[in-house]
């Protein structure tokens, strides 16, 4: 099994499968700009020492995923360690972030591009740039998750296994489901306008967070959200994490969704005299 170094851009909000319980969809690049998805990562239940952030560089062991026919998607191996090894900071203008993600990974600006490479199985993560966003979209969604997959979780909570460390089990609590879908609707380089929802973990923290903090008020909380994504990262040199679904990958029309964003300070262009 190969041992890879890989800097995490993307965490999304936890969901819960029937196969694997509650799982965050992990994704990233490696030094040479390639992706690599990892599934399934029962984050919640790592260890304080082995739960990592965004930008976080992991030193992990990988095997292919099999059951995954997407290109990027790889596994952890059984004796897999996801303890952070280092971090990519901001400092002189996001230099690290800028170098590695916007010039040696691959930036598309077309959405017919993307499209065809996903029926053609040649990417299914990538990172793009809308040439202008036009609006932040949100919709109703179902309040609780579905209760046969809460059956599957409370099933998988109760199987013990002899060989690891079970004392999460004890204190294990569902999270809490996102009751709106976040969508940016923008427009690419063609002019092509398109909608894709927003899957990023940080949209519902900070969903959450902004909830608390307006005692509850939901419509307060969404304009929070609004101010965030929209009054800020629209100044910036914003930029999509996107990500193909495995249900969808090769049969949606557009089966991309945005997995992160990357809202990265507008580069100052230096002065010629």
């Amino acid at each position: 099994m190969a041992r890879e170094r890989i800097l995490v851009t993307v965490k999304t909000y936890p969901t819960l499968s029937t196969k694997y319980g509650e799982t965050v969809c992990t994704a990233g690049v490696r030094p040479d700009g390639s992706w690599v998805r990892i599934y399934p990562v029962p984050f919640r239940r790592l260890g304080e020492v082995e739960q990592y952030k965004k930008f976080d560089w992991l030193e992990l062991e990988l095997a292919r995923n099999t059951s995954d026919i997407r290109p990027e998607t790889y596994r952890p191996t059984a004796n897999a360690s996801f303890e952070p090894v280092g971090h990519m900071d901001t400092r002189d203008a996001w230099r690290e972030r800028r170098q590695l993600l916007l010039k040696e990974t691959q930036v598309y600006t077309s959405l017919h591009n993307l499209i065809a490479e996903a029926k053609a199985n040649t990417a299914s993560l990538a990172m793009f740039k809308p040439t202008k966003v036009l609006d932040l979209v949100v919709e109703a969604d179902e309040r609780e998750w579905k209760p046969e997959r809460v059956e599957a979780m409370r099933n998988l909570s109760l199987q013990y296994d002899l060989f690891s460390d079970n004392a999460w089990r004890e204190t294990f609590n569902l999270v809490r489901k996102i009751p709106w879908k976040w969508s940016y609707r923008f427009e690419d380089a063609t002019g092509k306008r398109s909608e894709m929802q927003i899957l990023d973990w940080e949209i519902g923290a900070l969903y959450w967070n902004c909830l608390a903090r307006a005692n509850g008020d939901e419509d307060e909380a969404k304009a929070k959200v609004r101010v965030k994504y929209v009054d800020q990262f629209l100044k910036t040199d914003l930029h999509f994490f996107l990500g193909t679904t495995q249900q969808w990958h090769s049969v949606a029309p557009n089966p991309w969704v945005i997995i992160g964003v990357f809202p990265i300070p507008i580069e100052q262009q230096q002065p010629l005299f």
